[in-house]
């Protein structure tokens, strides 16, 4: 970990650099990429948008193993540790995400009970979420953490005030889903009565004659053959690309068709992605507790698992390759990467496996996701490599179809051979 804010903002700078950016500064491609990652230094995931139910079915999490995750917003991080695995180590460049990991490690350990710790990432939107904090979280947490919850965003608030007025409009996707709502408001539609649907044929109607007509507006579809209008998803210039099927491909035909998924083919009872696309925040408290409708990780039935298991979670500011180039060979069970590969050069993506296959054990599973339906690995990382790996594309387009996040393209499951 850095040991100032500074540093932090300094080697989350570094680290998008080296990550996104591919073209000359000049050029339109360096430019679409240099403001991707000015937007993306701070706060992106409120929420991480994987669905951690199928992510735990493809990893058949054991309790000797060490997983390695990108940690992102966290959620499934915590949404693992209910399997109670012997380590999870979480990586990330973004050292905003970094400090969010913290906070919630530090207030599962030390907030009184799971009301006090559903009402800071649940609800997100209590004033005596200020209070637990500076009661009972401040203090563990570590003075770069600390600085950074204490600090002063964009707006002039104080970062930990935003859990005060609904953490989840916060943070770069927070703010795109405000602003699609705002959007749609202008024509009349609003996403939040999609919310009102008694069953799965109602959902289809809604979003027929709701918000599927919103896609053919020419303004919405120019706005959404520009790269930068999905940085509030955190895609960059390239990974954008890929989502839109290569420079001819039509955006607003593929995001249209990913609401559709999200919108139709889940009943939103326990569709929590559906409740914070739509409404912006978990349902009530009971329904939403009685209905599973929830992160693993914030089910009262899990709390007592997660605080006794807490201290198994390693938290990193760095890459996935830099961290397991650092480790035995042979020596990890379980490899989440997200959607990361997106972003990644064919080089880059053979350093990174090249690292799996050193640390694996036999029978270890990687496990991301992709913003295409493309496999993305073959072609691009030697054969050499590849072949010491299982993959069932069966099982995985099974696994895609069930994602009850809904906006990505594929799901893909590794198995290191014996």
């Amino acid at each position: 970990m850095t040991s100032s804010p500074d540093a932090l903002r300094r080697t989350t700078s570094l680290g998008l650099r080296t990550a996104v950016h591919r073209n000359k500064t000049l050029s339109r491609g360096g430019l679409l990429e240099r403001l991707f990652t000015f937007v993306f230094r701070g706060l992106v995931y409120p929420q991480i948008w994987e669905d951690p139910l199928i992510d735990m079915e493809a990893l058949a999490i054991q309790p000797n193993d060490h997983i390695v995750t990108i940690a992102s917003g966290g959620c499934n991080v915590l949404s693992y540790l209910t399997a109670a695995p012997r380590k999870i180590t979480a990586v990330d460049l973004n050292g905003a995400h970094i400090a969010l990991n913290q906070l919630k490690v530090a207030a599962l350990q030390h907030l009184p009970d799971h009301a006090a710790f559903y009402s800071f990432f649940g609800e997100a939107d209590q004033p005596a979420n200020l209070d637990a904090y500076r009661r009972y979280v401040r203090a563990h947490l570590d003075p770069v953490a600390r600085a950074y919850w204490d600090g002063r965003g964009p707006t002039g608030r104080r970062r930990i005030d935003n859990f005060t007025d609904n953490f989840y409009h916060h943070g770069l996707l927070g703010t795109f889903i405000g602003g699609a709502h705002r959007l749609a408001k202008l024509y009349g539609r609003d996403p939040r009565l999609m919310l009102q649907a008694k069953d799965r044929e109602e959902q289809r109607v809604l979003y027929e004659t709701m918000l599927a007509p919103l896609f053919d507006k020419p303004s919405i579809r120019w706005m959404l053959r520009q790269p930068a209008s999905l940085y509030g998803l955190g895609i960059p210039p390239s990974q954008y690309q890929a989502l839109a099927g290569g420079p001819s491909g039509n955006m607003a035909d593929v995001v249209k068709e990913r609401l559709r998924r999200l919108a139709c083919d889940f009943d939103f009872t326990d569709n929590y992605f559906a409740w914070q696309a739509f409404g912006r925040a978990y349902p009530p408290r009971h329904q939403a507790i009685d209905q599973n409708c929830l992160p693993p990780y914030l089910m009262p039935s899990h709390f007592e698992t997660l605080r006794a298991c807490a201290d198994r979670v390693d938290i990193r500011h760095e890459s996935m390759t830099v961290f397991l180039n650092q480790q035995p060979a042979q020596s990890l069970d379980a490899y989440v990467l997200l959607d990361a590969q997106d972003w990644m050069t064919d080089e880059v993506l053979t350093s990174l496996w090249g690292e799996i296959l050193r640390t694996a054990r036999a029978g270890a599973r990687v496990i991301f996701r992709t913003a295409a339906d493309e496999r993305l690995l073959p072609g691009r990382v030697p054969a050499a490599i590849l072949d010491a790996f299982e993959y069932d594309p069966a099982r995985c387009i099974d696994y895609s179809l069930r994602d009850r996040s809904s906006i990505y393209g594929a799901f893909h499951l590794y198995r290191r051979k014996a």
